[in-house]
């Protein structure tokens, strides 16, 4: 749905587990960006064989994960992943992947069980960037 949004500017309140690769193009500084977005939502009942994964992390140049601020199965499985891709992405060659974790869903603050601060820490200790958005 963040994805969508991004693209869109329009919210899709429902939104299924689908993988699905856009393409699309902003002005940053006066310059035009293409941006391909590959958005693989992660399951927790996904056994996946980790072939498609390290596919995903060998074609992307930067990340976004991102978890629900409701969900804190969805906040725990970060760290491992960004061992994942930093591992894949950063051992072969000496730059740093660009990594951003964005907590969702800021606007349901009543049913929070991540704080803004727990995602901050997290962010900090992996050298990663941090946003909240709703």
């Amino acid at each position: 749905a963040l994805t969508v949004r991004f693209l869109t500017r329009r919210f899709i309140g429902e939104y299924g587990d689908m993988e699905f690769i856009y393409s699309h193009s902003v002005t940053v500084d006066g310059r035009e960006i293409l941006f391909h977005i590959w958005d693989a939502p992660n399951s927790q009942e996904q056994t996946e064989d980790g072939s498609s994964e390290e596919k995903r992390i060998q074609w992307a140049d930067s990340f976004v994960l991102v978890y629900s601020i409701c969900d804190r199965a969805s906040f725990n499985i970060l760290p491992l992943k960004i061992q994942f891709i930093k591992a894949a992405k950063e051992g072969q060659s000496q730059e740093k992947v660009p990594i951003v974790i964005v907590g969702n869903k800021r606007d349901l603050h009543h049913q929070r069980v991540v704080s803004s601060e727990e995602g901050r820490l997290l962010a900090l200790s992996l050298d990663c960037g941090f946003y909240e958005v709703s």
